[in-house]
């Protein structure tokens, strides 16, 4: 790195990929979703160390690999500082750090002030020269997406609706990234897709209290958040139908706001991942360059 302040954030285009890092994502399946024409990969639960984030991007020439994200609680920014320069020096231009504070029921008292404990991390990664052209928040409410503003490139929102981009682009501006993710099944059963769908909504997002509050904003009753989750409200978080209708709602999301959409993919048991992200890149119409 040659100078701190003038570190770009990577372009991550319009479309990406949200893998959770527990479901041990191979770098050929990064290399695959290069070929494909995807910006970036979201790698959700990364571990700190960034080890998982080199080996994707080792295995691959040009796509952004993200952390979405690194858990505040769990993630030692010391550690995560390391890492980030580890791989910044070795690949120069291809991470980029997206932190949060997760889920506050599993972090007993600490978890009572999240907005002062993100600002407390941030201080850290200043102090470790970690730019904040390189790094992003998990934002939900507006007091977070105010702080994504002011320390960070921009914003990574989950499990939100393209309605949401709106009043998020309004607080980040204009010059931000505004990064969000959707969950697509490919089906086309209604009552199919919302059986594939509704477990990756209810559990344990629906017994969160903050996306509780997310979801609350966004205008559904309590009887939509009782869980399972009312149709109504899978239908509107997971995607299904047609490639067109995938294609839609995904850019419905840029639509909105949001500069970049990073596709959860949610397939079922035999199902072939890598022929499922080639037909969302193709309904995307996606090429070699991203």
């Amino acid at each position: 790195m040659s100078d701190y302040s003038e570190v770009q954030t990577p372009n991550v285009g319009r479309h990406g990929v949200w893998i959770g890092a527990r479901k041990n994502p191979t770098p050929e399946l990064a290399y695959h979703l290069e070929t494909l024409g995807f910006g970036a990969i979201w790698l959700g639960g990364s571990p700190a160390d960034l080890e998982l984030v080199e080996a994707m991007i080792a295995n691959t020439e040009r796509i952004v690999v993200a952390t979405g994200i690194v858990n505040i609680w769990t993630g030692d920014p010391h550690e995560l500082a390391d890492s980030y320069h580890r791989v910044e020096e070795a690949h120069p231009g291809r991470a980029l750090i997206g932190i949060g504070v997760g889920h506050p029921e599993n972090q007993g008292d600490r978890a009572l002030k999240p907005f002062t404990a993100v600002n407390d991390y941030l201080d850290v990664l200043d102090d470790e020269r970690v730019p904040e052209s390189r790094r992003v928040l998990a934002a939900l409410g507006d007091r977070m997406l105010r702080l994504a503003r002011d320390r960070a490139a921009g914003a990574h929102p989950y499990l939100v609706t393209p309605s949401f981009n709106e009043g998020a682009r309004e607080i980040l501006g204009t010059g931000k990234l505004l990064a969000t993710e959707q969950r697509v099944v490919l089906r086309e059963d209604a009552e199919e897709a919302r059986a594939l769908g509704r477990p990756s909504v209810d559990r344990p997002y629906l017994g969160l209290r903050n996306y509780v509050r997310s979801l609350s904003r966004l205008g559904y009753s309590p009887e939509d958040l009782e869980s399972p989750g009312s149709d109504r409200l899978i239908d509107d978080l997971v995607v299904y139908g047609d490639d067109a209708a995938v294609a839609a709602r995904l850019d419905a999301h840029l639509h909105a706001g949001a500069d970049h959409v990073a596709v959860q993919l949610i397939a079922g048991d035999g199902d072939d991942v890598h022929a499922d992200y080639a037909r969302i890149a193709r309904a995307l119409g996606l090429g070699a360059e991203g």
